[in-house]
C-alpha cells in the first residue's frame, strides 16, 4: 500500500473545470496535478507517475479516448476515468473497450465521482497476487441513465434530460415549471453548465424571498443615496450575472408593477439603476421557474402574458416524484449515503417493508421532501437499518395523513399558538421546506412565515 495520498491527474481544456475539479479533489485529500492537453499529460505521467487519471474526451490535438490508449501502453492497469459533457451511448462503449472504468457525464454529480474515484484507487492499490472482487456493476452516466446531478432513469427524466440538452447549447430564454421540490434551480443550473456560458456566473434570484421594497434594488440594482440606507452604490442580478446566467426563480411571485420593467430589460439588454441616470449594457441569458401553471397566472393577471411569451421560448415541464415512483429507491439510496456521511456511523440501509411505506406515499414536495424525510430516518437509525418506525407518522400511517384528509388532529386544550405553530411545521413538511409554497397553503406571505420561524426559534 501507498504511504502518501494518492496522485491524481487531471485533464481538461476547461480551466475553470479544471480549477473546481482541482480543489474539489485536494479536499477529499488526494494529491492533484493539472493538463490542458494531452501532450502535457504525458509529460506528467511521465515525471509524477499519477496513481489514477480523470480527463476530458473533447480536448485539442489528442481526445481523451487517443489518450487512454497512449497511455495504457505505459502501465495498463492504471485507472483512467473519462469525462464528457456530451455523452452518447456509443462514446461510452468505446471508452469502456479502450480500458476505461468509468465514464462519467458533465456537470459532474461530485458525490457519485468521489465513490467512483474512491472504488478505482481501492481496486488499483490491491497487492499484486492478491484477487480483486468483482467489480459491482454501475449505469454509466448515458442518456439511458443518471444525468449530472440529476438521479433517475424514468421515461419522464429521460425526456428532461433530452431538453436539457437540447436548449443548452442555444441562448434562448427558458421557462421551467414543476412542483415545488422537483429540481427546478437544479435544471437550471445544469442548462448554464452545459452552455458555452459556463465560465461565466450563475445567478439564482428567488422573487418570492425578496422583501416587495426591496425587489427592484436586487433585481436592477443601486446607486448611492437612491433611498434611506443606500449608502453605496451596488450592482443588480444582471449586472452581477454578466457573460453568464441569471436564473429568476418564482417568477410569478414577482410584483406586478414590475414585471413591465424586467420585460424592457429582457428586450434591450440595457439597465438603469434606481436612482441613476445612464444606462449600462449587459450580456446575460435568463432561465425563469414557478411552481404554478404560468398560463393559470396569466389568466389571474399574476404575471404579465407578454413578459410570459418573453421567457417561454423554451419549456422544460419537471415531473412529480409520484409520477416517477420507480427513481425512487435510488434516490433515497444516494441521499442516505450523502447523509450516513455527513452524520457519522455507518452506512444506513432501507429496509424493504421501508422503501415499500415510501414509494406507497405521494410526496406532495417532490425530491425535497424525500430528502428531508431520509436525512430524518438516518438521524434516527442507528443501528445502520432504517426500520418503518423511523419514518413519520403520517407516512406509517397514510390514513392520517393531512394531504389525504385535509385536516389535522390536535390534542384536547391546545392552546392557538401551539396549534398554529403545528400548522406552519406541518405545511413546512408537506411541502420539503419550500416556504413560498407552505405560504401559498397557508394563506399567508412569505414574510409571515419567516417571522413566525424565527420568533420561534426554529431553523428550516
Amino acid at each position: 500500500m501507498l504511504e502518501r495520498p494518492p496522485r491524481i491527474l487531471v485533464v481538461d481544456d476547461d480551466p475553470t473545470f479544471r480549477d473546481v475539479l482541482e480543489m474539489r479533489l485536494e479536499r477529499w485529500g488526494y494529491q492533484v496535478k493539472v493538463a490542458d492537453r494531452a501532450r502535457r499529460a504525458r509529460e506528467l505521467v511521465e515525471r509524477w507517475r499519477p496513481d489514477l487519471i480523470l480527463s476530458d474526451v473533447v480536448m485539442p490535438e489528442v481526445s481523451g479516448i487517443q489518450l487512454l490508449n497512449q497511455l495504457r501502453e505505459d502501465e495498463p492497469g492504471r485507472p483512467v476515468i473519462l469525462l464528457t459533457a456530451h455523452a452518447t451511448v456509443e462514446m461510452a462503449v468505446d471508452a469502456m473497450k479502450v480500458g476505461a472504468v468509468d465514464f462519467l457525464t458533465k456537470p459532474l454529480n461530485y458525490q457519485n465521482l468521489r465513490a467512483v474515484v474512491e472504488e478505482a484507487l481501492a481496486r488499483h492499490r490491491l497487492p499484486d497476487k492478491e484477487e480483486p472482487a468483482p467489480r459491482r456493476k454501475r449505469p454509466a452516466s448515458t442518456p439511458e441513465s443518471d444525468f449530472g446531478p440529476f438521479i433517475g432513469s424514468s421515461e419522464a427524466m429521460q425526456e428532461v434530460y433530452e431538453l436539457i440538452r437540447s436548449v443548452a447549447e442555444s441562448d434562448a430564454s427558458v421557462l421551467i415549471t414543476g412542483e415545488s421540490g422537483t429540481g427546478k434551480e437544479l435544471a437550471a443550473q445544469t442548462i448554464h453548465e452545459l452552455s458555452p456560458r459556463s465560465s461565466g456566473p450563475f445567478i439564482a434570484v428567488n422573487t418570492s424571498a425578496i422583501p416587495r421594497e426591496l425587489m427592484e434594488s436586487e433585481i436592477f440594482g443601486h446607486e448611492k443615496g437612491a433611498f434611506t440606507g443606500a449608502t453605496d452604490a451596488r450592482p443588480g442580478c444582471f449586472e452581477m450575472a454578466n457573460e453568464g446566467t441569471l436564473f429568476l426563480d418564482e417568477i410569478g411571485e414577482m410584483p406586478k408593477e414590475l414585471q413591465p420593467k424586467l420585460l424592457r430589460v429582457l428586450d434591450s439588454a440595457r439597465i438603469r439603476r434606481v436612482g441613476g441616470q445612464k444606462e449600462v449594457t449587459f450580456d446575460v441569458r435568463t432561465l425563469a421557474a414557478t411552481n404554478r401553471d404560468p398560463r393559470d397566472a396569466v389568466k389571474e393577471g399574476v404575471l404579465r402574458e407578454d413578459l410570459f411569451f418573453r421567457l417561454n421560448v423554451f419549456h422544460i415541464q419537471l415531473p412529480p416524484l409520484r409520477d416517477r415512483k420507480g427513481d425512487l429507491p435510488r434516490l433515497a439510496r444516494r441521499f442516505a449515503i450523502e447523509f450516513s456521511k455527513k452524520h457519522g456511523g455507518e452506512e444506513r440501509r432501507f429496509e424493504d417493508e421501508t422503501l415499500d411505506l415510501m414509494e406507497a406515499y405521494d410526496w406532495p414536495g417532490n425530491v425535497r421532501e424525500l430528502r428531508n424525510l431520509v436525512e430524518r430516518g438516518v438521524v434516527v437509525a442507528r443501528e445502520g437499518r432504517i426500520r418503518p418506525e423511523h419514518l413519520p407518522p403520517y407516512l406509517r400511517n397514510p390514513e392520517r395523513s393531512p394531504e389525504e384528509t385535509g385536516s389535522f388532529r390536535f390534542p384536547e386544550g391546545a392552546s392557538a399558538a401551539e396549534v398554529e405553530k403545528e400548522l406552519y411545521l406541518r405545511t413546512l413538511d408537506a411541502t420539503g421546506n419550500n416556504k413560498a409554497e407552505a405560504a401559498r397553503r397557508l394563506g399567508v406571505s412569505v414574510r409571515t412565515v419567516r417571522n413566525k420561524l424565527n420568533a420561534w426559534k426554529i431553523d428550516r
